[in-house]
Parts: C-alpha cells; structure tokens; sequence
C-alpha cells in the first residue's frame, strides 16, 4: 500500500461500485413492501439487515478480504497442461 492514499481511495471506490446494486435492490425490496401497503413494520425491519450486510460487504472489498492470496496472476493453471 501506498503512503499517500490513493491505493485506498480506488479500493473505496471500487468496493462502493460493488456493494451499490446489493443496496440498490435491498432499498427497491424495502419501497415495494410499503407499496404493496404492508405495515411500515416491517420495512423498518428489513432494511437494518440489508445496511449491516451492505456495510460488511463494503468492508470486505475495501479491506482486500475478496482477494486470491497466494495465486499468483495467471498462475491458476496446472504446469503440465498445454
């Protein structure tokens, strides 16, 4: 990792352009319930579940969690295989 940031504030990004259509449907779940005229209940108890998931997965991205370690790049194919 760099010392000036910038390593971290593309994995930041990059971990928000992953987690943001996660979100994006939790958020259209939680409007279509109350469209559907359910009790304003249950929408308030649905979407603290999407939001924790939403943040550990955002968390994961940018903290390197979803990462091959000890792959090397193109190194995943057998030595002897042509």
């Amino acid at each position: 990792m760099g010392t000036d940031g910038s390593e971290f504030t593309l994995s930041r990004k990059r971990a928000l352009r992953a987690i943001l259509p996660f979100l994006a449907l939790g958020i259209a779940d939680v409007v279509l319930l109350l469209e559907w005229g359910l009790d304003p209940l249950w929408g308030f108890m649905i979407l603290p579940p999407i939001l924790m998931i939403s943040v550990l997965g955002w968390v994961a991205f940018r903290g390197g969690m979803i990462r091959n370690h000890g792959v090397e790049p193109g190194g995943d194919e057998h030595p002897d295989r042509q």
